[in-house]
């Protein structure tokens, strides 16, 4: 399994108005058409401004296929289009994960 690691870096005092949001609209939009959730955290200390995301993916492929399934959905693109009007997103960092050979398995 691939481990998508997502950071998001907030403008102060936007990042509970954007997790109200994302919690209760776009997590359910991304879990119908992303699989694998590996979880949601907001950061305790250094950059207490940020959130990453981790996503499991088959493949690189099976990610690009999600993804675009998802971009299509008009309730994700109403959603995703509310998000960048809040201007609470100053940067987006997306890493793609492959384990090692001694990492336990995942899912």
């Amino acid at each position: 399994m691939l481990v998508e690691h997502r950071t998001y870096t907030f403008r102060p005092g936007t990042l509970q108005p954007w997790l109200r949001k994302y919690e209760g609209e776009g997590l359910p939009i991304q879990k119908r058409h992303l699989g694998t959730f590996l979880g949601l955290f907001t950061t305790e200390f250094g950059n207490i401004h940020q959130v990453v995301i981790l996503w499991g993916w088959d493949s690189l492929d099976d990610r690009d296929r999600r993804r675009s399934a998802m971009n299509a959905d008009p309730e994700w693109q109403a959603y995703i289009g509310a998000i960048w009007e809040m201007g609470a997103i100053e940067t987006q960092e997306v890493k793609i994960l492959r384990p090692t050979a001694s990492s336990p398995p995942l899912g």
